[in-house]
């Protein structure tokens, strides 16, 4: 500590210098807490208390493939099998295709199967009893101004009715939300359509299922009762593949997209670029500094002091930027989810975030310092000070 204001006044020197390459640091780290909290959103989807205890059961070669009606009995026989729904995924869109919502025919069993979707019991029945009805997730609600009782148009991005046009019109008689708070934008931005009113006005589907959810008696039991409802039809051409909702879910987004690889190239890039750019930055400042540092030896500093002092410089000045990067994402963070109406939901920075990447903040540090305090420590004191 006693050489922390040496540090500081050499860190300072070149205070354009180093104010922007304080920002580069700052705006890597940022993006290091937004992105890895992408990562964290993304590997929790499907993960609750109930999730636990459901299995989704789909096409194994892909999970665009629908699987025939006469499953769902089958599965029901299942032993450890307690209820089994079913779903088809409908790809709406609201005025503009740019306007996607997450939009699922379902069985009328489907909310049965989900305690974490709340639905008033009146909104319920006028869902089960009206053809044509949806329910809408509230934060879907309140982003295109509907409400109970109004009829919508929406577009499926997949499907074609009857007539061959691909404009559906669809009355709201209820709104989603989650029982849990705190889980709650992915519900909140769903919709919800009769499985049976979607299977009979397009000549697309034809009886099928996109997927099936089962929920299990014993949840120690559901690696057994997954092998189970995939023998049903083994060796078929419909072979299924039944995983838990967490790896169905990450499965289906994989598919998509491979989110953690995209992160993973992206940081990776950033951090590149800036092991180069703090590298730069601290050669120049060392080479600058070689009649100084040899001013120091000539004093009575050691080359171990030399070289230490110069790695904590480094150090200190990536760990500055990280800190405020970092502390800048947990702000902003909470922010991006509330005013994405929960479509993007960033889980907050916790520890091992932080931990993360204060090690990286070391890391980059010494490895950007190293060279230019290797070459501080070697200083002969004559030829620095004579400028060769």
């Amino acid at each position: 500590m006693k050489y922390l204001p040496l540090i500081w006044a050499e860190l300072f020197r070149r205070k354009t210098r180093t104010i922007l390459t304080l920002l580069s640091i700052l705006a890597a780290f940022l993006l290091f807490g937004l992105l890895n909290g992408v990562r964290d959103s993304f590997a929790q989807a499907g993960q609750s208390a109930a999730g636990a205890e459901r299995l989704q059961t789909g096409s194994r070669l892909s999970f665009i493939q629908a699987l025939p009606m006469a499953l769902h009995a089958r599965i029901a026989q299942v032993d450890g099998v307690e209820a089994v729904t079913y779903a088809n995924w409908f790809g709406g869109a609201y005025q503009d295709p740019r306007n996607q919502i997450f939009s699922f025919a379902v069985a009328p069993n489907y909310l049965d199967l989900y305690p974490e979707i709340s639905v008033d019991p009146k909104q319920r029945e006028a869902f089960n009893n009206t053809r044509t009805g949806v329910l809408v997730g509230e934060a879907l609600m309140e982003r295109f101004d509907w409400e109970v009782g109004q009829r919508i148009p929406l577009q499926s991005t997949i499907f074609p009715n009857r007539d061959g046009s691909k404009n559906w019109e669809f009355d709201i008689v209820g709104v989603m939300s989650a029982a849990d708070k705190k889980s709650g934008g992915w519900y909140d931005q769903m919709l919800m359509l009769q499985w049976k009113y979607f299977d009979e006005s397009t000549s697309y589907n034809q009886g099928q299922a996109g997927w099936y959810v089962s929920r299990v008696a014993d949840v120690n039991q559901a690696d057994r009762v997954a092998k189970a409802i995939d023998a049903l039809s083994a060796n078929s051409a419909n072979e299924t593949k039944t995983q838990t909702e967490q790896a169905a879910t990450a499965s289906w987004m994989k598919q998509m997209a491979d989110i953690g690889l995209i992160v993973g190239s992206i940081m990776g890039a950033v951090f590149f670029t800036l092991l180069l750019l703090t590298g730069n930055t601290m050669a120049q400042a060392v080479r600058e500094r070689i009649p100084e540092l040899a001013v120091l030896k000539t004093i009575g500093f050691r080359d171990g002091t030399v070289l230490g002092l110069v790695l904590a410089e480094s150090v200190v000045l990536v760990l500055i930027g990280g800190v405020l990067g970092l502390g800048l994402a947990a702000v902003l963070g909470p922010m991006v989810s509330a005013g994405s109406g929960g479509v993007i939901n960033l889980p907050a920075i916790g520890l091992s975030s932080w931990l993360l990447g204060l090690g990286l903040m070391i890391a980059i540090g010494l490895l950007v310092g190293a060279l230019p305090a290797l070459r501080a420590m070697r200083l002969n004191i004559v030829d620095a000070l004579a400028g060769r």
